[in-house]
């Protein structure tokens, strides 16, 4: 028993610590924006909220791609068929690749459409506008990088995606500092810069693709079956991320209506919350890739096991995000604006969010154990559910329109407290039993 144990334990370390790197790393290039942007000013800081709400919808929407694309992999790769398993694969990068253009064409031409309807000021629109319509050309490449990434977790690799994301954050920390103080672009600058890192990655990960093709033997060319099989397989789980952008983009609508100086501190907020997200994640990757491999190879008590220590897991180290997001609570806002007010605005809402971080942690983890078993349905239906406590607590707060930091504050509670709650309850009722679990390919 305990050798089993350490077996399991080495696999989950082995999996979610590069994951941890590679998923911290990809909110960095928005945190390097944020801190780079906010010396730009408040107004540019606020625009860049707005733009990174709208453009974190959209690729966030897109996230099947990579969600569908790892169980599908790790189901085929625990059957004993690595063939077949980088073909799905390969199959959901050009399924990504035109998803991508089309919308990278679409939003371009509506960008200013998008940015209208948070009726923020002139000055701020005018920036959001600017940063997100560049942003859009990095679409596709944001997408061929989600599937390729689901692709080798289901290999169960994940050390390959964290080299390709720390070089990718080192190129757009470098890029948009030279663009936006060497050349002077602003806010533009910073949009460039991280565009120009989205498609060296991509570049990366074709090239380990390939070789990853030709040493299993598995075509390149889109399959037609393939194709539509991941487009099928993702769009309960495109339904259940519908959900978790409502209440992103509705509770960003509540802060804009609050004020500039709140929006912006809800940026830095959020930030940190998406940062935080992205580390705890990397327990729910290592259950996504082994929950997939074990259901694959029909080994279910190998998937209980992954369960019950993933999420215990995910409780501690919760705690330990909440602790060091607590204690460094006075100083982040400095650390994002180098303004003082900024700083105690925004203070009580990270207090807040630290409190809440073991029950991030928790709902991760069970997010990723159901989309690892291919659980999707579920995950629309209650992604649906979640919202029906949640849109009234965040109606109360625009009706009631406290500002300042008792209004960040209060935003908070209602994202961070009421919404997160509301998952947990939802997905911990489901893994009590075993409906969840389907064995086989």
């Amino acid at each position: 028993m305990t050798s089993t144990r350490d077996t399991l334990n080495r696999d989950i370390l082995r999996l979610a610590v590069p994951a941890l790197g590679a998923l911290v790393a990809e909110p960095l290039f928005l945190i390097v924006d944020s801190a780079l942007v906010g010396h730009l000013g408040v107004e540019p800081l606020a625009g860049l909220g707005i733009a990174s709400a709208v453009l974190q919808t959209i690729v966030g929407l897109m996230v099947f791609l990579a969600y569908s694309t790892t169980p599908a992999v790790a189901r085929r790769f625990g059957a004993g068929d690595p063939s077949r398993a980088v073909s799905v694969g390969i199959d959901g990068m050009w399924l990504a690749l035109g998803i991508g253009a089309v919308l990278a064409l679409v939003g371009y031409l509506t960008t200013p459409l998008l940015i209208g309807l948070f009726g923020a000021d002139p000055a701020v629109a005018a920036q959001a506008e600017t940063y997100l319509g560049i942003s859009m050309w990095g679409l596709p490449a944001m997408l061929v990088v989600f599937a390729a990434t689901g692709l080798l977790r289901g290999m169960q690799d994940t050390v390959t995606p964290l080299w390709i994301a720390g070089l990718g954050f080192a190129a757009n920390a470098l890029l948009n500092w030279v663009f936006i103080y060497v050349f002077g672009w602003g806010i533009a600058g910073s949009a460039v810069g991280t565009v120009v890192a989205q498609w060296g990655m991509v570049a990366a990960y074709v090239a380990v693709v390939g070789r990853l093709a030709r040493r299993h033997e598995a075509s390149v060319r889109p399959q037609r079956d393939g194709v539509r099989g991941s487009a099928r397989a993702g769009g309960w789980l495109f339904l259940r991320t519908v959900s978790l952008r409502i209440a992103l983009l509705a509770t960003v609508a509540v802060a804009t209506g609050l004020g500039t100086a709140e929006l912006a501190g809800w940026q830095v907020a959020f930030t940190i919350f998406s940062t935080a997200a992205f580390a705890l994640d990397a327990l729910a990757i290592a259950a996504q890739a082994l929950v997939g491999k074990g259901l694959g190879a029909e080994d279910t008590p190998l998937v209980h096991r992954v369960l019950g220590r993933t999420v215990a897991w995910g409780a501690w180290f919760g705690v330990v995000v909440g602790g060091v997001i607590g204690a460094l609570s006075g100083v982040i806002g400095l650390l994002f604006t180098g303004d003082a007010g900024i700083a105690v605005l925004v203070q009580p809402a990270l207090i807040v969010l630290a409190v809440a971080q073991p029950v991030c942690g928790i709902v991760f983890v069970l997010d990723g154990v159901l989309i690892g078993a291919g659980d999707a349905r579920y995950l629309a239906i209650v992604g649906v559910l979640n919202l029906v406590p949640f849109i009234p607590a965040l109606v109360l707060v625009a009706v009631l329109h406290p500002v300042g930091a008792a209004g960040l504050a209060w935003l908070a509670v209602a994202f961070f407290g009421v919404y997160m709650l509301a998952r947990l309850l939802t997905l911990g009722w489901r893994v009590r039993g075993s409906a969840w679990m389907t064995v086989g390919v």
